[in-house]
């Protein structure tokens, strides 16, 4: 499979972007050129205005003389941190109230897929800032707050592929024999439901990245001093007009990565979907 992954030019490239985020974020005290939270006396013009890119500062500095490109990479860790974090608690619990919904139906069932719907009806974003305005804004309150509002679409799709699955022959041979149904439930239903989890967990963290750069960047999220790609945007959206490149940048990073997420995770879907085999290769 990795092989053919490789192969396409996109997902080459996504891939390389993304393992290049992560060694910036396992080795940001190391590839930092500066404290991402030192304001340089020479990091501001004679007016007080952030300096353009330079020799000193390779992609300027901000409002307070802090070098933008130790705060990128700083701020990669708290991207990726969140990323893997809120999404890999969202698919735990999308799994398991999916997984228990379809395969024990009934009250339980029913119970579960209508406060599921109750919980979609809501738009993430605005239950997102709901709940990130009651709770004090912190790294691990951002990550749980995201992580409550983007496991009720796992929770559909492990619903379907659970329901899919326990009409098949073999779960009915199995229970005829009298296997115990948690055994039947985790060593039968659940690894089916691996390649769904793999694609949703690669896909869902573009979404968590975008969900975290929006909130930080509405005042609500992880808050300064630590960097995250929305608070840097959020600090320094008042230079848009003389200092853009604290927007653009990263602006751009935050979409790039995205794309790169949302590519690998359109392309595990098609190695792993087997209805999608045969089909041409983006």
């Amino acid at each position: 499979m990795l092989k053919s992954l490789i192969s396409r030019p996109s997902v080459f490239l996504s891939i390389a972007v993304i393992l290049f985020v992560v060694v910036l974020a396992l080795g940001a005290t190391h590839l930092a050129p500066y404290d991402p939270t030192e304001q340089f006396f020479e990091g501001l013009t004679l007016e007080g205005a952030p300096l353009a890119p330079n020799d000193t500062f390779l992609l300027g500095t901000d409002l307070l003389g802090r070098d933008l490109l130790s705060r990128l990479i700083y701020g990669s860790q708290t991207s990726l941190l969140i990323g893997v974090v809120a999404n890999g608690i969202a698919i735990l619990i999308g799994t398991l109230v999916g997984v228990v919904a379809a395969y024990f139906k009934g009250w339980t069932g029913s119970i579960l897929m209508r406060f599921t719907d109750l919980m979609m009806a809501f738009p993430a974003l605005l239950l997102a800032i709901t709940l990130a305005a009651i709770f004090t804004p912190s790294l691990w309150i951002v990550a749980m707050v995201i992580a409550m509002v983007n496991w009720v679409q796992i929770a559909r799709v492990i619903y379907s592929e659970t329901l899919a699955i326990s009409a098949k022959n073999f779960i009915a041979a199995e229970q005829a024999v009298g296997v115990p149904e948690w055994k039947i439930l985790f060593f039968h239903v659940v690894p089916h439901l691996i390649p769904t989890m793999l694609v949703w967990g690669t896909l869902g963290i573009s979404t968590t990245v975008l969900l975290e750069a929006t909130l930080s960047y509405l005042g609500i999220g992880v808050q300064p001093p630590i960097p995250s790609w929305g608070n840097i945007i959020f600090e320094n959206q008042t230079y848009f007009s003389v200092a853009p490149w604290l927007v653009f940048i990263p602006g751009f990073v935050i979409i790039l990565l995205s794309l790169c997420f949302n590519i690998l995770g359109d392309a595990l879907r098609d190695e792993l979907d087997p209805t999608l085999n045969g089909r041409d290769a983006q």
